[in-house]
């Protein structure tokens, strides 16, 4: 039997496979979430590169506390405009083992609004 973190990995393996069978060549804009913070960045799989990234301890995101809803939806509206300055404007979204709801969603449509397209 599978612990938890045998199937988080399972869960993220098979989310990236999905991801990068859809990417055509597209960057992908992978996001991590702890319980204090979240994180977001844009990489360039075919160079290994990271084109752009931010998270709540960015000095550049005004939130009192970063494990939320609005703190999420600054840094994504933070790294699209990182994105589209470093000129990307079309990536493929990899949340990670993380269901697409709450901070992870929010964060997705921020990028949306700031201009990346998915």
């Amino acid at each position: 039997m599978a612990n938890r973190s045998q199937s988080k990995d399972r869960r993220k393996a098979r989310v990236r496979r999905a991801v990068k069978l859809r990417a055509n060549g597209r960057p992908r804009l992978s996001v991590f979430r702890s319980e204090k913070n979240i994180y977001a960045q844009v990489i360039d799989d075919t160079t290994g590169r990271t084109v752009a990234a931010a998270s709540t301890l960015d000095s550049d995101v005004k939130v009192d506390k970063g494990s939320n809803q609005a703190a999420a939806t600054e840094v994504g509206k933070l790294l699209a405009a990182r994105a589209v300055k470093a000129g990307v404007e079309d990536v493929v979204f990899d949340r990670g083992a993380y269901l697409y709801h709450g901070r992870v969603k929010a964060l997705a449509e921020a990028a949306r609004e700031g201009g990346l397209r998915f």
